[in-house]
């Protein structure tokens, strides 16, 4: 009997760390972008990255005015040192990010759900925040989602689709 108590324990805890989540790092439709501070700290974005119709309305394939998760699934976003995203702190953990897509520009929304089934909930949204957007060299037909460090302190992340590229900053704190 002892020895079942020890193995339950240890499928209890097997379980819970082999969530959705975890088995979600491994999918290989997914791409990832990482923005290091130092050696130790660092971003982490994971994404679908969806092909569009260049040749279509971008409004026919994708929600413009509406939270969108690329492919279905939300940007999952892993920090390990706390950072300021807008007016909000975010300290160490995982999160799911959502972009909100219009003709004009575009938000960001970070969002303590680590739900991957795609649904989204604008109760557990922790911050929006309005991206600033810049015409592309030339069309991108697939979402594409870099950094840029471009202070010691801080990386923008990009996200390309179409002909704009969409930009908003992660401060180190």
């Amino acid at each position: 009997m002892q020895r079942t108590v020890p193995a339950f324990i240890l499928l209890f805890v097997a379980a819970t760390v082999l969530s959705p989540a975890a088995f979600a790092q491994n999918d290989p439709e997914s791409a990832t972008a990482t923005c290091n501070f130092d050696q130790d700290k660092q971003l982490v974005v994971q994404y679908q990255p969806v092909t569009i119709n260049l040749k279509k309305a971008l409004a026919s394939q994708v929600p413009l005015g509406k939270a969108w998760a690329p492919g279905n699934k939300p940007m999952t976003l892993f920090i390990n040192t706390p950072v300021e995203v807008g007016s909000r702190m975010l300290p160490i953990g995982a999160y799911t990010m959502f972009v909100v897509p219009t003709a004009k520009q575009w938000m960001l929304i970070v969002s303590k759900s680590t739900d991957m089934s795609g649904a989204y909930d604008e109760k557990s949204d922790l911050v929006r925040v309005p991206m600033e957007s810049g015409e592309l060299p030339r069309p991108e037909s697939t979402l594409a989602v870099s950094f840029g460090h471009v202070a010691p302190d801080q990386c923008n992340i990009r996200i390309d689709l179409d002909r704009f590229g969409h930009f908003s900053g992660f401060k180190e704190k």
